[in-house]
């Protein structure tokens, strides 16, 4: 049996949908993960923000102007500057750094 001009036409026709469906497909998923991506890039910047908050919190919760007069309150001295050392986090010996 010869193929005739309306099967070809029937299967260039059938193929071009084809295409366009895949097509269509993609770019729904790609509409869908860049809406999904803007969300998440929006709680990264939410998250980035509270946390620079808490940051600025614990600052000032440690700071001498904070701790000095809660210490004058529970009784205790302010140290003298033989009596305080300041210990930084790589000072500490291996086996006592926290895990990373």
């Amino acid at each position: 049996m010869k193929a005739r001009g309306r099967h070809w036409l029937m299967l260039w026709l059938v193929l071009f949908l084809g295409v366009a469906a895949a097509v269509v497909s993609r770019q729904r998923a790609a509409l869908l993960t860049a809406r999904s991506l803007d969300s998440l890039r929006n709680q990264r910047v939410a998250l980035e923000g509270e946390k620079a908050r808490l940051d600025r919190q614990i600052e000032e919760a440690t700071s001498r102007t904070v701790l000095i007069p809660q210490m004058e309150r529970a009784g205790f001295h302010q140290p003298d500057d033989h009596e305080s050392r300041i210990l930084k986090a790589d000072s500490l010996s291996p086996g006592l750094r926290p895990d990373h």
